[in-house]
C-alpha cells in the first residue's frame, strides 16, 4: 500500500508545541497542586458574568450562531469605539492572522515579514499557504527592529507581523514608531499589529494604534479574549481594519467559525467592568512585584507590556526550569523561540506569585 502523498514543502512542517498541561505535570511528578504560570493566562478564572452566560445558553448549544456573530462585533466596536464594519470577530485571534494571509499573500511571488524569535503562528501560516517568510534580526535588548524591517519591505511584501506587546519579550512599539513605519512602507502591504496584549500596556496612549487606522488604511489590530478577558478556552478573537479589507474576509472565510457559546461568554465579559479591573489591578501589581524581585535575585528582567515578564536567571534556564517543574511550578523555557538562556513567566494570583519568587530564590 503506498503512503499518502501530501505537498513536499509540508513534509517537515512541525506542530505548534504548547506548553505542559497541570494533568501532565501532575501525573509526572506525583504533585497535588501544580501552579500553572506558563501559558500568560488569566490567573483569576473565567468571568462570572460569562460563566453564567454560557450556563444561560446552554441548552441552546444545539443550535447555529447567527453566521459572522454581528451582536459580538457589535459589542466589541462598542467596547474599542470603532465602526462595526471595521470588526471581523475569529476563532482565536489566530483565525484573523490566518485569513489575512490567505487573501492577501499570492503563493510563489508574495512575501510575509517579521522579526526573530516571535509568535511560530506567523511562520506556520505562512507556510501552510507556501508564502515565503523573512524575519529580521532584533535590534539591541530584544527591541522589534522597527526599521530594519521597513527597509527590508519590497513590492513582493504583503504582509508585515509586529507583536506589540511582544511575545516573549512583553516589549511593545510606540504609535510614533508605528506611524513613521506605516508612512514608509507601500500602501498595499498590510501591517498587521498583534496585539494579544495590548490591555495591559501603559501609559495606554502610548501604544494604543486605534487613532492610526483612519490615517493607514493598511494597518490592521489585532485582539484576543484568551488573555485579559479570560476566555482561551472558548477561543475568540477579533480583527479591526478598514472596511473594505474586513468585506474581503467576511466573502472568504468558512461560515459559523465562533460558537454560540463563546459568543454569548464573549458579549457578557466585555460588560464586566469589575472582573476587568481587578484584572488590571492583579497583573499589573505582579508584573511590577516580579520585575523588582527577580532583579534583586540577580537576573536580567525585561520591562514588559505584558502579563508576563521574560528573564535571564542566574543559571542554566532549562535546570531552572526543570528545578521548578519538580516542585509544581510550570514557566516557560525559551528555547523553541531560540532564546537558549530566557524564561517566560506570567503573573499568577497574589499567592502564586509569591510561592513562585519564594521557589526561584532558593533554586538559584
Amino acid at each position: 500500500m503506498s503512503a499518502i502523498k501530501v505537498r513536499s514543502d509540508m513534509m517537515d512542517s512541525k506542530p505548534y508545541a504548547p506548553g505542559l498541561t497541570i494533568e501532565e505535570i501532575k501525573e509526572k511528578y506525583g504533585l497535588d497542586t501544580v501552579i500553572k504560570l506558563a501559558s500568560n493566562e488569566n490567573p483569576l478564572g473565567a468571568s462570572p458574568m460569562a460563566q453564567k452566560a454560557i450556563s444561560r445558553h446552554a441548552p441552546y448549544a444545539f443550535r447555529y450562531p447567527h453566521n459572522g456573530n454581528p451582536r459580538l462585533n457589535k459589542a466589541i466596536a462598542k467596547r474599542a469605539g470603532v465602526s462595526e464594519d471595521q470588526v471581523i470577530s475569529g476563532n482565536g485571534s489566530d483565525e484573523i492572522l490566518d485569513l489575512l494571509v490567505r487573501i492577501k499573500a499570492t503563493p510563489g511571488r508574495d512575501e510575509v515579514i517579521t522579526y526573530e524569535s516571535c509568535f511560530s503562528m506567523y511562520r506556520l501560516m505562512s507556510h501552510l499557504c507556501a508564502i515565503n517568510f523573512r524575519q529580521i534580526p532584533r535590534d539591541e535588548g530584544h527591541k522589534q527592529p522597527i526599521k530594519a524591517i521597513t527597509e527590508a519591505v519590497t513590492d513582493k511584501t504583503a504582509i508585515v507581523f509586529i507583536t506589540s506587546p511582544d511575545n516573549p519579550t512583553g516589549l511593545a512599539v510606540t504609535v510614533d514608531e508605528v506611524r513613521e513605519m506605516a508612512a514608509s512602507i507601500p500602501e498595499q502591504t498590510l501591517l498587521v499589529i498583534d496585539e494579544a496584549y495590548i490591555e495591559f500596556a501603559r501609559p495606554a496612549e502610548k501604544y494604543d494604534m486605534r487613532g492610526l487606522l483612519n490615517e493607514f488604511p493598511n494597518i490592521v489590530l489585532t485582539r484576543t479574549f484568551s488573555k485579559a478577558y479570560a476566555l482561551a478556552g472558548l477561543r475568540i478573537g477579533y480583527g479591526i481594519m478598514s472596511p473594505e479589507l474586513a468585506e474581503y474576509i467576511k466573502s472568504a472565510r468558512a461560515p459559523f467559525t465562533v460558537n454560540l457559546l463563546a459568543e454569548e461568554a464573549g458579549i457578557a465579559v466585555l460588560e464586566d467592568e469589575a472582573f476587568f479591573n481587578t484584572t488590571m489591578d492583579v497583573v499589573l501589581r505582579g508584573r511590577t512585584l516580579f520585575t523588582d524581585e527577580i532583579r534583586k535575585m540577580g537576573c536580567e528582567v525585561l520591562d514588559s507590556q505584558a502579563n508576563f515578564i521574560m528573564f535571564k536567571p542566574t543559571r542554566d534556564a532549562m535546570d531552572v526550569f526543570q528545578k521548578l517543574l519538580e516542585r509544581g511550578i510550570i514557566v516557560r523555557p525559551l528555547k523553541s523561540f531560540g532564546l537558549d538562556e530566557y524564561i517566560r513567566v506570567n503573573m499568577g494570583t497574589d499567592q502564586e506569585n509569591k510561592i513562585f519568587l519564594k521557589t526561584l530564590k532558593e533554586i538559584l
